[in-house]
């Protein structure tokens, strides 16, 4: 059992750590795409969640509703040069509209005094590029949260579902086996870049993108509602592969106990 020791939890950051329900990027990318006359749905924003912001515009080029717009508006079909521009006009957005976005999710200093007190080492991964991430980290730091290391998708070959970012985390923290690794994450393409990576997933639903409410949203749903849509975000990490599916983080250090506790 001493094998199946966690020496490491990697979380994601928003709609994992921060920004409850996942909210930054999707402003950003409605404004990129409205800026060369595209109309973006939130829902169509969100679908993409996880993968590096230059992908996550590539695949929304990719939606036929969203392909047929472009073509419609500018009379020809999109190409990498359009990804590339959108891109360009996304990143000050994103800049801007994650620095609105910086409060902790609740709980999340109590879970990782926890872990901490089991001697686990706790390392970040993000979509964002390094210039977004920047003042976010500095602004979680100034709420008491502080990654022992994070990465970025911009300062890796490919961000996720790739398992760059993840092992980079464990290389500068030293740490190995990957089944000494727990990599927490709200989307499909965090718990795919854990299993690529041979670790454990643990997937959100409550503070995530997939449920995609704020606190008080989420407050104010009755107690159907909220069984239905943290239901239905945890169906979608389960079909992802995902080990284990929480609302919150609150129960991760059971989760790991549970790990640490098994037999393989």
């Amino acid at each position: 059992m001493s094998s199946n020791k966690i020496q490491l939890v990697i979380f994601d950051w928003a709609g994992t750590t921060i920004d409850h329900g996942c909210f930054a990027p999707i402003a950003a990318f409605i404004k990129a795409f409205k800026a060369c006359g595209v109309e973006l749905t939130p829902a169509q924003a969100r679908g993409p969640m996880g993968l590096h912001k230059k992908d996550h515009i590539r695949s929304l080029f990719q939606l036929d509703e969203i392909a047929a717009q472009w073509k419609s508006i500018h009379e020809r079909p999109w190409s990498e040069e359009d990804v590339e521009h959108i891109y360009e006009t996304f990143m000050p957005l994103q800049v801007k509209e994650a620095q609105d976005y910086t409060d902790l999710v609740p709980g999340l200093c109590e879970t990782l005094s926890r872990l901490k007190e089991r001697g686990i080492k706790i390392g970040s991964t993000t979509g964002y590029p390094r210039i977004v991430a920047k003042p976010v980290l500095e602004a979680a730091k100034a709420q008491g949260y502080a990654p022992d290391f994070s990465m970025c998708a911009d300062e890796v070959p490919a961000g996720r579902p790739a398992p760059w970012m993840i092992y980079r985390n464990m290389e500068a923290l030293n740490v190995f086996p990957p089944t000494s690794v727990v990599k927490v994450g709200d989307t499909v393409p965090d718990i795919e870049a854990g299993l690529n990576a041979g670790t454990w997933t643990v997937g959100l639903t409550q503070t995530g993108s997939e449920v995609g409410l704020t606190v008080a949203e989420f407050e104010a749903l009755d107690s159907d509602q909220k069984a239905n849509v943290l239901q239905t975000a945890e169906t979608k990490l389960k079909n992802a592969g995902a080990h284990f599916v929480i609302p919150t983080l609150k129960t991760l250090p059971e989760i790991i106990e549970q790990i640490e506790a098994s037999e393989n």
